[in-house]
């Protein structure tokens, strides 16, 4: 469980093969020498872990469990009874990057790792620019999940995405997948110090592991503990609202909101929404705007500025 996953193609697919196989072997062996599952006379074609592929009664398949512990078989679960959202007020948001630094320092991730990422938008030529954070958006509809070849990547009943760690083979098909980009590859091990007693769980998703993926997880580990995930409660501008559509309230710590009738009285929206995904993260839009945008600009390092360098007023353009 401790060894670094082995990415390679060649070896995925040895991998996958035997596991198939496995089934197809042991199922064929039980229609060879049991009359007690009935043939449904639909075959199905398998890999065996030679390579060959041979066919076999569908009756004869079943799912293998996967021996997991107990806090990876606990975070399969989610928490019952509630379905989590995220609202996000973008006439708040003033790119202070508190909610980036409070992620980062909560999964252990290196500088260069963000699982919020901080956009500057402008709509049209002779609109403003505005700040949008977009963490994972936790979609109902995650294509992350249906790419997934080895179930490392699974949605919830509670909405909440997750990765696991120990299953995931860094195949990237995910980051294909997710039209948000919402995903990073680890290119390399944690520049952190990891505690000796540290228990791998999914919810937390920490340590980062080489050759591997992972996102925004909604804070779940705090969630079991009434608390607001790390991006929220580090906001200075109360920008990020937190909460369950289940009892129809959101908050960002300091204010309570109904979601239903905020959602109606501000507009608000999903991003891309004509994707299809369904994504658990909504915006109010930029009206009354909170902050300057080019004082945002103040105070941030320069391989931050050179990201916006091409978004601004015209002014900022020329």
């Amino acid at each position: 469980m401790n060894e670094k996953p082995d990415n390679s193609r060649r070896k995925f697919l040895r991998k996958l093969g035997a596991g198939v196989g496995a089934a197809s072997v042991a199922g064929a062996g039980l229609l060879a020498g049991s009359n007690a599952i009935a043939s449904s006379g639909e075959k199905v074609k398998v890999l065996t872990a030679e390579g060959k592929l041979v066919e076999v009664d569908k009756s004869a398949l079943s799912d293998v469990k996967v021996a997991t512990d107990e806090k990876r078989e606990k975070a399969r679960i989610g928490l019952p009874g509630r379905k989590f959202v995220m609202v996000v007020d973008l006439a708040r948001c003033g790119n202070a990057r508190k909610c980036i630094d409070a992620c980062q320092e909560g999964h252990m991730l290196s500088k260069d790792h963000e699982w919020i990422k901080l956009y500057a938008l402008q709509d049209s030529e002779h609109t403003a620019p505005y700040w949008m954070p977009r963490p994972c958006f936790h979609c109902d509809n995650p294509l992350c999940v249906s790419v997934c070849p080895v179930g490392a990547t699974y949605k919830r009943d509670d909405g909440i995405v997750l990765v696991d760690t120990k299953r995931c083979i860094g195949c990237k098909f995910c980051m294909t997948g997710c039209p948000y980009s919402a995903r990073q590859f680890h290119w390399g091990d944690p520049e952190v110090e990891v505690p000796e007693d540290h228990v791998y769980d999914p919810e937390l998703n920490t340590p980062p592991v080489e050759g591997t993926v992972g996102k925004c997880v909604f804070c779940a580990d705090r969630l079991r503990k009434n608390q607001l995930p790390r991006c929220v409660k580090a906001c200075p501008m109360g920008a990020l609202f937190f909460g369950d559509l289940v009892e129809d309230v959101v908050t960002n710590g300091a204010e309570s909101l109904r979601f239903t009738q905020t959602m109606e009285a501000r507009s608000g929206y999903r991003f891309m929404e004509q994707l299809g995904t369904h994504p658990s993260v909504y915006f109010l839009p930029p009206v009354d705007r909170m902050f300057d945008y080019q004082g945002a600009m103040d105070g941030l390092e320069d391989s931050i500025k050179e990201r916006y360098k091409n978004v601004g007023p015209r002014e900022a353009k020329k």
